[in-house]
């Protein structure tokens, strides 16, 4: 950049800082400088959509946002620099320091000029004095790059994509600046150090020690910064299929750290920069690594609570939460564009509320996520309605069975690349704390991967004691599993636990398990084939009697819910007592064919169906109607695993159940005669027609009823 054009681009920035004004009219900047003056912040954050309505009043400013955005780095230099200039000026014209107070580092640098002053060989850089660091944040609307489109021709760049946070370290101090003591002479030096490695001073270079004497680090009068290492993976929709997700390293300086936790989905703006890789006796690779220089992270899926939600959207959830039958509303909200599936969309509505989580006196928790697991037939939506669930969770991560190993669900231990410390790399699971972990094709994983789940849907935790780590890792997960047959298609002949092929201990720890079936049924059929053909030709569902509430607004209303911890009166305790009387006295006279587990964690999963009802209401009291509900759905999902017993029943003598099903019209008609097209229609219906002709000659020469030519019967009393 040529003298000229330098000396410009200093002036515009200068200008920029100074002139440009908010929406109140006021200087913007100056108030943010004032605030670093006065010891209120550390950092100055430039954000581009100002700098591009400040290019946009004059043309000769139109290329500096272009200039900026190319060479973010350099440019992040000389604002900082053009700010150390102007809090001079404000420092010099304003007595806020002196009312704020001098650190240890200002005594030091001011004592530092008293003694030296411009004689200095090695003066003190402006770094060393600097508080604040510059960071841009991104222009409104832009939209995230995928990771991999990132390409070396975009090194020094500002870009922006979408990721999700995988490990992140601790924070530890970076050293910006050192400061050399002579133990001789009292000389002091300065090394302002910009890369990823220096080579520290060995001996004083004054005339009067003459390199005698060793130099040591000053600790108190050098500069070190907060640094925080993360490694964000790309999004799962994001890698083409047969490739490997791909990973970032991003390096967070100064209020940038402690903003991020593993399993967040984030837009991080940042400069891609390289990093080149050392080798031996400190010779440079001849390839670099790359990683990102943070200096905007925006969580994907904020959470939303009563306390910071701005006035309109409480006013819409307010409103929304007068709607008459919300619960079913809510419900039907999920994932609109599937046909039916009413009662399990309001099995996933609780899932997503959660219970209260409660630690008693003694330290022992009781777990109030909901736990819920779908199995049935192929082709009935399990997993669109995971992937669903994933999109409206603040926290979710999908996985599937086949593609977990029990390591990948709860914890590895890594090398960390900075230090070279053993360090544990969270999983599935432990990614999805305080969040839903969507586990699809649950019956296809290995068994000794499945029984790493035990401990997590039960304890809440993952207990790991590897290459001497030996520690306990906070899985606060609600577990959403979707099963397949165990061959194929469900055989009705057979319990659900032949079926799934899962053991009682881990059926058991679900809350509420249900069987969908894909049962031909003429009617639902075709209410189901305009709802998909709608789907596909509309791109929506068709025109319904509802306005199904939108994703944002419904994970608005849980993140509110969730912050209601309704209890159960002592009038409703003995309703609750008794209805889990009542059920497992209901699976003892069933003997062998009871189709569930009844434990103390039914009881357990009745109290946190009506906890989660409660907060769907905004209630801090769980009513008798909450309870009435959530045992109406616990029995409903008990009798979607009952259906087997009827289906094996039906099935047992098909002609006979095709007579009785011709009686039972008839006598729900009171009409002894049935025309030929109704006796088809019935027995297409419900699945008998191969047994029509069977049926229709036995009795006919039973004498029950007579045929005339037509196929026409008539009942005779």
């Amino acid at each position: 950049m040529a003298d000229e054009a330098y000396t410009r681009e200093r002036e515009l920035i200068r200008e920029f800082l100074q002139t440009f004004e908010g929406r109140d009219g006021s200087p913007h900047y100056r108030r943010a400088l004032q605030k670093v003056l006065d010891r209120q912040s550390c950092c100055v954050d430039i954000d581009l959509q100002d700098v591009k309505e400040f290019c946009g009043a004059l043309e000769e400013r139109e290329e500096l946002l272009d200039r900026i955005t190319s060479n973010c780095k350099r440019y992040a230099t000389l604002f900082a620099e053009e700010i150390d200039g102007l809090i001079k000026n404000l420092a010099s014209s304003s007595a806020s320091l002196s009312e704020v107070g001098e650190d240890d580092l200002d005594v030091f640098l001011q004592r530092h000029s008293d003694d030296i002053g411009e004689r200095s060989e090695n003066p003190a850089p402006e770094v060393l004095r600097r508080a604040f660091d510059v960071f841009f944040k991104p222009l409104k609307g832009t939209k995230s790059l995928k990771m991999r489109d990132i390409r070396a021709n975009m090194i020094g760049h500002y870009v922006t994509f979408k990721g999700m946070c995988t490990r992140i370290t601790d924070v530890k101090p970076l050293i910006k600046v050192a400061c050399y003591t002579c133990e001789g002479c009292g000389h002091e030096y300065f090394q302002e150090i910009n890369g990823n490695e220096f080579i520290p001073k060995q001996f004083c270079q004054s005339q009067t020690c003459n390199k005698k004497f060793a130099l040591f680090i000053e600790t108190r009068a050098s500069k070190f910064a907060k640094y925080q290492e993360v490694k964000v993976q790309e999004m799962s929709e994001d890698v083409p299929i047969g490739h490997v997700p791909r990973s970032m390293s991003i390096s967070l300086i100064g209020e940038m750290t402690r903003k991020l936790a593993p399993g967040d989905t984030i837009d991080i703006s940042g400069v891609f920069l390289p990093r080149p890789s050392v080798g031996y006796l400190g010779n440079s690779s001849l390839v670099s690594t790359t990683y990102l220089y943070a200096m905007s992270v925006t969580p994907h899926k904020s959470k939303t609570t009563s306390s910071d939600a701005t006035p309109e959207v409480l006013e819409r959830l307010h409103k929304l939460r007068e709607t008459p039958d919300i619960y079913t509303h809510l419900a039907k909200s999920i994932a609109p564009e599937i046909y039916g599936h009413v009662d399990i969309k309001k099995a996933l509505l609780l899932l997503l509320c959660g219970g209260v989580t409660r630690t008693l006196q003694d330290g022992v928790k009781i777990r109030g996520d909901v736990h819920v697991c779908l199995m049935g037939d192929p082709g009935v939506a399990k997993s669109q309605l995971l992937k669903q669930i994933v999109s409206i969770a603040t926290r979710g991560v999908y996985t599937t069975g086949r593609g977990s190993s029990g390591v990948g669900l709860t914890a590895s231990i890594q090398r960390d690349n900075i230090t070279s410390e053993l360090v544990l790399e969270g999983g599935a699971l432990v990614l999805a704390d305080k969040g839903i972990c969507c586990i699809d094709e649950f019956d296809k994983m290995e068994e000794s991967d499945r029984t790493a789940i035990h401990e997590v849907m039960e304890q809440q935790t993952v207990s790991i004691a590897k290459a001497g780590i030996t520690t306990t890792l906070n899985a606060r997960t609600t577990v959403l599993a979707a099963a397949n047959p165990a061959f194929g298609r469900y055989n009705t002949a057979a319990t659900p636990q032949e079926n799934i092929n899962l053991p009682a201990a881990l059926l058991s720890r679900f809350d509420l398990m249900w069987l969908i079936l894909d049962v031909p049924d003429p009617d639902s059929d075709i209410e189901l084939a305009r709802h998909v053909m709608s789907v596909h030709r509309e791109g929506r569902p068709p025109s319904t009697s509802f306005d199904p509430v939108s994703t944002s607004e419904l994970r608005a209303y849980i993140d509110v819910a969730r912050h209601f911890d309704p209890y159960i009166p002592e009038d409703l305790a003995d309703d609750i007592a008794s209805a889990y009387a009542g059920i497992r006295q209901v699976e003892d006279e069933a003997g062998s064919e009871a189709t569930g587990y009844t434990t103390a964690r039914t009881l357990l999963s009745i109290i946190r169906l009506a906890e989660a009802l409660a907060r769907l209401r905004w209630a801090p009291i769980v009513s008798g109607k909450d309870i009435e509900q959530a045992l109406n759905l616990m029995k409903m999902s008990k009798a979607s695993l009952e259906i087997h017993k009827s289906s094996t029943a039906l099935r047992s003598d098909p002609v006979e159940n095709l007579y009785l099903l011709l009686r039972n019209w008839a006598s729900d008609h009171s009409n002894q005669f049935i025309s030929a097209s109704i006796v088809r229609q019935l027995a297409t219906k419900s699945g008998l027609s191969g047994v029509l002709d069977a049926c229709m000659s036995e009795y006919t020469a039973l004498g029950v009823w007579v045929m005339d030519s037509d196929s026409n019967i008539t009942f005779v009393d």
